[in-house]
């Protein structure tokens, strides 16, 4: 017979292992959401830029994305949490008027309601090839869909609570309130996706407006450039020396991000027809930060 004691110490374990899975897998989750969103709103911010990074161009570790997730996250963060207090206000309210007649008669009201927002989101996710032109469609058709899958599903969960408050034998089938909430979910993620890509297109034309806010740098190089953009970007020949390895020297550049072995730069002034300079961060340049900021 196995020993009471290793029996107890083996279910022990098993419940140590329970509450650590517990514990590790809403971080994993939160963490691979940060990622996720980071990376969306850094692949719009630099693809403005004509930089792709799918193909590992910069060289963003996971813990880059993950650091750049909060900006994209702040405006939907703030939004749930404000909505979620009115919910959770309005659910109070529900459940102290659940014992008065017109209660009920209300929720199902919610539930046509929600239904009929839902019915309308989802012939607008079937019309898409249509309105997949309208700037707005990626942020608006979740959030319909989200509204009325939301009104839905807790109006067919107090429906549920109001019938088994009465005694009453027929209720809503659990598993439908379960998928609409499945539903919900996966239409905000859709929704905050949408909102995280917009907020690195924002960032990236706020930096091509506004330039000078990125670090002024004069580049000097062993070979000349031939850049595209010369009337931007000033060039001059080095003086000639035998201790100086550096011929050509670049200003009018503002750095707009450092990865792995390389940087990215743009000129003072930026449209569509200019180009991001690439260069290595080896010996064969060197690299000058300039003052920018105010006098001391």
């Amino acid at each position: 017979m196995p020993d009471p004691g290793e029996k107890e110490g083996g279910a022990q374990f098993e419940r140590r292992l329970n509450v650590l899975g517990s514990i590790i897998a809403p971080a994993t989750l939160l963490g691979a959401l940060l990622f996720y969103f980071g990376y969306v709103s850094s692949r719009a911010q630099y693809d403005y830029f004509g930089i792709d990074v799918d193909v590992d161009v910069i060289g963003l570790s996971t813990q880059d994305y993950v650091m750049r997730s909060p900006q994209p996250l702040m405006l939907p963060l703030l939004v749930f949490a404000l909505v979620g207090a009115a919910l959770i206000a309005w659910h109070a309210q529900i459940r102290r008027r659940s014992s008065r007649a017109g209660c009920a008669a209300a929720v199902r009201r919610g539930v046509v309601v929600g239904l009929v927002i839902l019915v309308i989101g989802v012939v607008a996710l079937l019309a898409s090839p249509l309105l997949a032109g309208w700037g707005y469609y990626p942020l608006v058709t979740p959030l319909v869909l989200a509204l009325g899958g939301a009104i839905a599903a807790y109006s067919l969960g107090t429906v549920r609570f109001l019938a088994r408050t009465a005694g009453a034998s027929h209720r809503p089938p659990p598993g439908v309130v379960v998928l609409l909430w499945a539903a919900v979910a996966a239409c905000v993620f859709w929704a905050t996706a949408t909102v995280a890509q917009w907020s690195g297109l924002g960032l990236a034309q706020q930096q091509a407006r506004r330039p000078d806010n990125l670090p002024s740098v004069i580049v000097d190089t062993e070979e000349r450039l031939f850049l595209p953009d010369e009337e931007r970007v000033n060039e001059i020949e080095l003086p000639a020396s035998a201790d100086e390895t550096f011929r050509f020297r670049y200003w009018g550049l503002r750095l707009l991000i450092v990865g792995g072995d390389r940087m990215f730069l743009i000129p003072n002034a930026w449209d569509n027809h200019n180009t991001t300079l690439v260069l290595p961060l080896d010996g064969s340049v060197r690299l000058q930060f300039q003052f920018r900021n105010l006098e001391p």
